[in-house]
């Protein structure tokens, strides 16, 4: 059960930093007036936001974006996700792992 544990933890970790880097790129357009990335960078993040898309699109129908001043929408749902699959990495964490090195 330790075994599947580990192996759950770290692919929840990689899909975490993947998540990460998202929110970095997003960050990124967000806040440049004239974003125009190079093309080994569209070909670099195009598979990020295709792997994180699925949880990401689906949180957004249930998180509608946060209203700010000026009529600004913020979209919290991959921040939502990270600190989901934080969590779910706790929990495997305690009741996968750690029970089995005692």
């Amino acid at each position: 059960m330790a075994l599947i544990g580990a192996i759950l933890y770290a692919v929840i970790g990689i899909y975490s930093l993947i998540v990460v880097v998202r929110i970095i790129i997003e960050m990124i357009q967000a806040f440049s007036k004239h974003f125009d990335p190079p093309h080994w960078f569209i070909m670099v993040a195009e598979p990020l936001f295709k792997i994180t898309d699925p949880p990401v699109f689906a949180l957004r129908k249930l998180i509608p974006p946060l209203r700010l001043n000026g009529g600004v929408g913020l979209d919290v749902s991959v921040i939502v996700l990270f600190l989901a699959l934080s969590l779910l990495q706790m929990v495997i964490r305690a009741t996968m792992i750690v029970p089995a090195l005692h």
